[in-house]
């Protein structure tokens, strides 16, 4: 009967998934891997070494990990920005089919998550399940009200830089009261984070309260939006923290019989870039590759923890990023979009472009996957996967009924090419950019529905990069730098490709023709 209840109280959407509570008891005759997921926050794909053997920063753990299990080289993030891509790898839905058609989430901003949208914590809950989400959160929460008992921002538009009085909404709100939406909304059991790391309030999140109310405003020279602050806050100190509860995390459910699911989303490298004291001068490039090699040691951290504790080789273990880098050298915690190549090093070799660009360095970022259990070591695959197919890949591989062309509309089941298949899972593959520019990728062919980047790389004038006259074609298996337009040679190529785009738009799903 515990059970039967237990998931009576979920969305009814989540239910329907179910074909009978007999099922969902049912004992698999294989344990049930536990799921972790490392998302790093900017990280560029030719960061990591073992992606890029110019790479002037060392990632040991990277390495190591991409040794136990596979490495993917054509991974994609179902947005070049941040917030949409988080939205798609909880859910396996673009987050272009929501409100939110460009950009990320601001300040204040309610969530973005559908109180009854199926995902991936909700998902695992059916089997059982223990979830955490610990780290950076950035998919919206509802602020309480300090004048009445709902919430501030009910009523805001989310997505919208230019909405005046942004900067004074914490004004408005009381932080002493419950947070409404957040992760718990989202289906996980427990959350520690810090939300944004340079967006207010700066203090950490337990669940749905702040540990600390804020008593201050953040120093005028401190890097970050304007805002309240506890005091005694330190932006270098907030990668320790959040490894140190993820290890914990993971100590405490070994002395557990449930399987669990962490999803550790870092806040590194993203500005403030910020590595801890310990880091600093690790590197030969300054504090953007001391910030990349603290993201190694976490990831190290986790690997450890999970051995330590005799949960290694069951564990499905995701290490990949959001975005692509903008390539800032991390001078006073950020510095000018591609500073960091004067050191010699560059974060999206060999890709064009750069975080929030339509171009392969704004959405083309390392994955890797172990599970030594599963998993044959030291693979690599040239396949074509999205951060969307997390969800339809777990759910088949734990054997959960969905409806996948009406809960996780634009994600594919790449487990086969997680368990050995090198057969290709995605025909095609939707991009999308920071002002919303679209592209979509078919076979060789990648046509950009723009005339240039649609992000950061159109304001640099040192790149020598030719702006388009109408869209863009590129033959990525001739051209992979996208150096070449093909637009005007291929109308018959640029028209079937847009066609296909614009059916996947109005139908509503991209996983299902």
């Amino acid at each position: 009967m515990r059970n039967k209840i237990k998931y009576i109280l979920l969305p009814f959407s989540i239910v329907l998934l179910c074909t009978s509570c007999k099922n969902i008891n049912k004992k698999s005759k294989t344990t049930p891997p536990n799921i972790v997921i490392i998302l790093a926050d900017d990280l560029g794909y030719g960061d990591p070494q073992i992606y890029n053997s110019d790479s002037k920063i060392p990632t040991p753990n990277i390495n190591t990990l991409a040794q136990t299990g596979i490495r993917f080289t054509d991974a994609h993030t179902p947005s070049s920005v941040c917030t949409p891509t988080r939205y798609g790898l909880l859910t396996g839905q673009y987050a272009w089919r929501t409100e939110l058609k460009k950009s990320v989430l601001w300040m204040w901003d309610k969530p973005l998550i559908a109180k009854n949208k199926l995902t991936l914590p909700k998902l695992l809950k059916i089997k059982n399940y223990t979830t955490a989400c610990i780290g950076k959160w950035h998919l919206g929460w509802r602020w309480p009200s300090n004048t009445s008992n709902g919430y501030m921002n009910d009523t805001i538009s989310i997505g919208d830089y230019e909405l005046k009085g942004r900067n004074d909404l914490w004004k408005h709100i009381d932080f002493s009261k419950p947070l409404g939406g957040g992760p718990l909304e989202a289906g996980f059991d427990y959350y520690f984070g810090d939300d944004v790391p340079n967006f207010a309030p700066y203090t950490f999140f337990e669940n749905n309260t702040l540990t600390s109310i804020p008593n201050q405003l953040k120093p005028k020279d401190m890097y970050g939006g304007i805002g309240p602050m506890s005091e005694g806050w330190s932006l270098e100190n907030v990668m320790s923290e959040i490894t140190k509860r993820a290890v914990n995390y993971i100590k405490e459910q070994s002395q557990t019989k449930q399987p669990f699911f962490l999803y550790f989303a870092l806040t590194a490298p993203h500005t403030p870039i910020a590595p801890a004291s310990n880091f600093r001068g690790k590197t030969e490039i300054g504090p953007y590759g001391d910030f990349v090699h603290e993201v190694d040691w976490s990831v190290g951290q986790v690997v450890d923890a999970l051995k330590a504790s005799g949960q290694f080789n069951n564990t499905l273990l995701i290490f990949t990023s959001d975005n692509g880098s903008p390539q800032r050298d991390g001078t006073n915690m950020g510095g000018p979009i591609a500073s960091i190549k004067k050191y010699g090093h560059d974060p999206s070799k060999p890709w064009k472009g750069m975080k929030a660009d339509i171009w392969e360095g704004g959405h083309r970022v390392p994955f890797i996957a172990s599970w030594p259990k599963k998993i044959k070591a030291n693979t690599i695959s040239n396949q074509v996967i999205c951060l969307t197919d997390i969800i339809a890949s777990v759910a088949s591989i734990l054997d959960i009924p969905h409806d996948a062309e009406k809960t996780m509309e634009d994600s594919y089941d790449i487990s086969p090419l997680l368990l050995g298949t090198d057969k290709a899972v995605r025909s095609d593959i939707v991009h999308h950019s920071i002002n919303g520019t679209f592209a979509i990728r078919k076979g060789d062919w990648k046509l950009i529905l723009g005339k240039d980047s649609g992000g950061f790389s159109r304001s640099l004038k040192t790149e020598g990069i030719p702006v388009a006259t109408n869209g863009q074609l590129y033959n990525l298996t001739n051209d992979p730098s996208e150096t070449t337009n093909l637009y005007d040679q291929h109308p018959n190529i640029v028209n079937k490709l847009t066609d296909l785009l614009n059916h996947y738009k109005e139908k509503g799903n991209s996983n299902r023709n």
